[in-house]
């Protein structure tokens, strides 16, 4: 493989940095502030709520699949 220098990192690093750095610059999280028209928000979802659709169902939903490949399996063991 080839081998990255000093010099290239530095300058991709760069490059990231400072696209990174532009693009938080030019959104504008202020104008999220004012509702569209058509806008109608639903209630608030409580702790229990957000973690359960954010950590416990993919965890679960990951559990399932997993266990599915592993139950339909259909390749030999090595033993």
């Amino acid at each position: 493989m080839g081998t990255v220098d000093k010099k290239n990192a530095l300058r991709a690093g760069a490059v990231a940095a400072g696209t990174t750095l532009m693009m938080l610059l030019m959104s504008s999280p202020a104008l999220a502030l004012t509702p569209d028209d058509g806008d109608d928000p639903g209630p608030g979802l409580s702790v229990a709520e957000t973690l359960g659709l954010y950590v416990v169902a993919p965890l679960a939903l990951f559990a399932v699949i997993a266990g599915l490949v592993m139950v339909l399996d259909k390749s030999k063991k090595q033993s």
